[in-house]
């Protein structure tokens, strides 16, 4: 178990190695001069070439990228600017502040959104693939069937713009989304995410559905339930601890990269609903040029979604023991 794991951090470490390089090359292939962007609009020669020497872009680019690694580990001093504490990622062309302190300020907003609608979509998806897989064929699998199809078919931008017309602005039944620190308000914290939540888990429950449904039937035929069930087991004892645990798999599998993207990848949902997360701050990022934030958010949203997958690989080996054989 710990060789296995062991090899996959080793891989995630260098996945991550290797994202950090491309997206380093990236900030300096633009055509736009990142010392200019910090510059500004009007800004003479000399201060131009101060800017470049205070951020350390006057040197050979090897000499800029392990600065830029080490940097994340042990810090760093900008002339003009001050010391970057690690993990530094640098500081905003817009509001000289450091990246990572704007990082951490938007993260909650996104983990707290993620980590909510998961939680729903996730128990939703499976308890009802569960179900239709139990009661295949009858109605109440086809309605399953059906319901998944079209949450499927559905885009985040269009759902929760018309559920926040009807139930917001006309029926008053849930609040304005917004974001509160559960710590200030609890209650404000929950009612202000219930939405973006309930319409993360329509678009997500879908494919739960149909892959537990999917994998459950063929997993009810296998031979050890139908062992389990010919010595005597209760039905719900064969489908709990036999079917789902071999249903699991795949549902893990997707789940970990849904996870992952969504914590990433959240431009559509936060500008959807309006909420300051890191998706929003991506958005802002390229609106305003700000190249090292949007890198940085680049830099979290891979690390996100390798540090799932290391999860979701061990996971597989707490659920098969023979992925920890293999």
């Amino acid at each position: 178990m710990l060789r296995f794991l062991t090899r996959r951090v080793l891989a995630a470490v260098v996945i991550l190695t290797i994202i950090s390089a491309v997206t380093f090359l990236l900030f300096y292939a633009i055509p736009a001069d990142p010392a200019r962007l910090a510059c500004g609009k009007v800004c003479p020669p000399e201060t131009l070439a101060q800017a470049r020497h205070n951020l350390g872009i006057d040197k050979p680019l090897m000499v800029q990228f392990i600065s830029w690694v080490v940097a994340i580990f042990v810090g760093r001093d900008y002339e003009g600017l001050g010391h970057c504490p690690a993990p530094c990622l640098g500081y905003s062309f817009v509001n000289r502040q450091p990246v990572f302190d704007t990082i951490i300020d938007r993260l909650p907003a996104t983990l707290a959104l993620t980590v909510g609608a998961a939680v729903i979509f996730l128990l939703f998806g499976v308890a009802t693939g569960v179900i239709a897989a139990l009661r295949q064929g009858k109605a109440l699998d086809k309605i399953a069937s059906v319901s998944s199809l079209i949450g499927a078919s559905v885009q985040i931008y269009f759902v929760g713009t018309l559920l926040m017309y009807f139930f917001v602005y006309q029926l008053h039944v849930f609040a304005q989304p917004k974001y509160i620190p559960i710590t200030e308000d609890p209650v404000g914290w929950f009612s202000g995410l219930l939405l973006p939540w309930i319409v993360l888990a329509i678009i997500f429950t879908a494919n739960y559905t149909r892959m537990t449904r999917s994998t459950m039937v063929e997993t009810l035929s296998e031979d050890f339930v139908r062992t389990a069930r010919a010595k005597g087991m209760s039905g719900a004892s064969v489908v709990l601890r036999f079917a789902l645990r071999g249903t699991l798999t795949p549902i893990v599998t997707i789940f970990g990269v849904d996870l992952g993207t969504l914590i990433g990848g959240a431009i559509i949902t936060e500008t959807t609903f309006g909420l300051q997360g890191l998706g929003r701050l991506s958005l802002n990022a390229v609106n305003n040029s700000d190249l090292p934030l949007l890198m940085a958010v680049v830099l979290v949203a891979a690390a996100a979604i390798v540090l799932m997958n290391v999860v979701v690989d061990a996971l597989y080996a707490v659920i098969d023991p023979r992925v920890r054989l293999s």
